[in-house]
């Protein structure tokens, strides 16, 4: 059970592995800036970052790299895919709901986009392309 949750089967079709790893990259390499941004305006972040969870500003900047940063590396090579996802897709609810109020049209469109991409992302895994994929192979191997 866990190992197919962290490990699942490859998708079958090449495209639409070709389509996820294209879709991985993209969205992980423009979350990533994201993280790195921040990394490096760390010291001036540290005092005025949002909280919106009650943790502290140092703590939920610390969060957000983690998330922004580490977790979108892992989900571009698609290493623990699913795994990377959750803080990354629990990041984007509390930047949708908790920072933007859960609107639209104050600022939380790109906040809601993340968001829902990423939803829908968990659903099929990383695909053929990815590390998940060769871990899983070598389970199969080894068997």
């Amino acid at each position: 059970m866990i190992r197919s949750f962290l490990f699942p089967r490859c998708a079958g079709c090449r495209g639409f592995s070709l389509f996820l790893l294209a879709l991985r990259m993209v969205l992980g390499i423009l979350l990533m800036v994201h993280g790195l941004s921040k990394v490096v305006a760390y010291d001036n972040l540290t005092t005025g970052f949002l909280d919106p969870l009650g943790v502290g500003s140092q703590f939920s900047l610390m969060l957000a790299i983690f998330a922004e940063l580490f977790c979108s590396v892992a989900f571009i090579f698609g290493l623990l895919y699913r795994l990377c996802l959750i803080p990354m897709i629990v990041m984007m609810a509390v930047a949708f709901f908790g920072v933007h109020g859960g609107s639209l049209s104050n600022g939380g469109e790109l906040a809601f986009l993340y968001l829902l991409l990423f939803l829908l992302m968990y659903l099929p895994g990383p695909g053929r392309y990815s590390l998940d994929c060769l871990i899983s192979r070598s389970f199969s191997i080894s068997k």
